[in-house]
């Protein structure tokens, strides 16, 4: 027991000596004033756009990424670099959308759309989150287990599961959005990782910028999945009612108020915030791919299912504090990654069915939001004991996400484009013909999903 919180308090440490070369000169000129002023101003500006980008490397994702790296070493790296403007443009678009009607993205479906189109997306979101934080929860769990073992699997899904509805209850908005945003310097530790396993730096450039893909079948697959995983449908949700949010806590408390005061300032801040989000998204994917690449691959390991699998195949090879960070990313990432599925559920039934919605608001003021919250909660926390197995639950997720974004996609860059409802705020021509690019690849990998896994 000693031995290993030694191991954990030395991590920092470890981290800190094999990075020290990359980061000389970064932190020699930080500790100037004015540097510091503007590094501090820059985290203060951050906000909905970082937590969305940071919630999309949830337990799931971080186990499709190791798989990657585990099955196809460096050869799909390039995918961290091509898929980050895209995911960057689409949530970008649902901002837009936030910012400019001050609804939520599901507001906007229902008053502009017949109603099948909304109860459609709310059906198919609501089922393909709570899969998503089933999954998320028994990885989170998993994690805990390779710390603490003697933990019981069905307690800590459980403790998992109320505290994280508690939270999302019962804590003000303003402190939670902190809250959120703090648990995004988990997502860190893989980077940490990666510097610790001393990953070979031209190696990684090469295979990052150019592309390489030998179009068989288990590739595409892998290259399906990480489409899913990056550009997912309840970040669309989450993204575009996190921006009125933070309008509301800004005293913009009504949607006249919201639509008459959207400044071009605001929204040159919301794209810095966006695209710094899913920067730090689509790096953390790249660490991960590249450690599991440089280890596991590299010595035959392959088989990798799940986050927990990973951490331990990198243990005996890269060493005890690779092991840590890797575990301890799970629990943060799940931390961050299932309120967010379980709020971007909320809002967008709520929204559909006009009900009050918000997390600003109290729970006697918002009864059947928060019970939309619980109930998505509890039905996660069952799918852990129904008899499914953690890989069929992460499959299922992939495949419902995969179903579920096209669809969503289709109204998302259609609204970003009309002026009707955009007014001057419609997106540029070239990032509509790009939106849609992406709904034609989205609606490729869905029926590539279907394809591989049922036929």
């Amino acid at each position: 027991m000693e031995e290993k919180f030694e191991d954990i308090v030395s991590v920092p440490s470890i981290a800190l000596e094999k990075s020290v070369d990359l980061t000389k000169k970064i932190g020699a000129s930080a500790t100037t004033t004015s540097h510091y002023k503007r590094a501090k101003n820059y985290w203060t500006s951050l906000g909905p756009g970082l937590v969305t980008g940071a919630a999309d490397d949830d337990p799931s994702g971080i186990a499709t990424y190791s798989q990657q790296g585990a099955q196809t070493g460096l050869q799909l790296l390039w995918l961290a670099l091509y898929t980050f403007p895209l995911m960057a443009i689409v949530q970008e678009m649902c901002a837009r959308i936030g910012l400019s009607t001050g609804r939520g993205l599901a507001g906007n479906i229902r008053i502009n759309y017949p109603r099948w189109v909304m109860y459609s997306c709310a059906i198919l979101l609501f089922i393909a989150n709570t899969f998503n934080i089933g999954a998320d929860i028994g990885a989170m769990a998993k994690g805990v287990q390779l710390f603490a073992p003697k933990f019981q699997f069905a307690f800590l899904v459980i403790i998992f599961t109320l505290i994280m509805t508690l939270v999302q209850i019962y804590t003000p908005y303003e402190r939670y959005a902190r809250y959120l945003k703090w648990l995004v310097l988990a997502l860190f530790s893989y980077v940490a990782t990666g510097l610790i396993v001393g990953l070979n730096p031209v190696t990684l450039i090469e295979h990052a910028v150019i592309p390489k893909i030998t179009f068989s079948t288990n590739q595409l697959i892998l290259i399906t999945a990480i489409l899913g995983t990056t550009i997912s449908p309840y970040l669309f949700f989450w993204q575009t009612s996190h921006e009125v949010e933070e309008e509301i806590l800004h005293g913009k408390t009504s949607i006249r108020l919201r639509q008459e005061n959207v400044s071009d300032k605001e929204i040159r801040a919301m794209r810095i915030d966006v695209w710094s989000g899913m920067f730090v998204s689509n790096l953390v994917m790249f660490f991960i791919v590249a450690t599991c690449a440089a280890v596991l691959y590299t010595h035959g390991i392959t088989n990798i299912n799940t986050a927990s699998d990973a951490a331990l195949a990198l243990k005996p090879l890269a060493g005890n504090q690779a092991f840590l960070l890797f575990g301890i990313g799970i629990i943060g990432t799940g931390l961050l990654a299932v309120p967010i599925l379980a709020g971007s559920a909320a809002y967008t039934v709520s929204e559909s069915f006009l009900w009050k919605q918000g997390l600003y608001r109290k729970l006697k003021d918002a009864r059947a939001f928060y019970g939309v919250i619980i109930l998505a909660m509890v039905i996660g926390l069952l799918l852990n004991f129904i008899g499914l197995n953690p890989i069929k639950m992460l499959i299922y997720s992939a495949v419902l996400n995969g179903l579920v974004a096209p669809v969503i996609l289709v109204p998302i860059v259609q609204m970003t484009s009309s002026k009707k409802i955009m007014k001057e705020r419609i997106s540029h021509p070239i990032i509509t013909a790009v939106g849609w690019v992406i709904v034609g690849m989205m609606t490729i990998s869905g029926i590539v999903t279907i394809y591989s896994l049922f036929i």
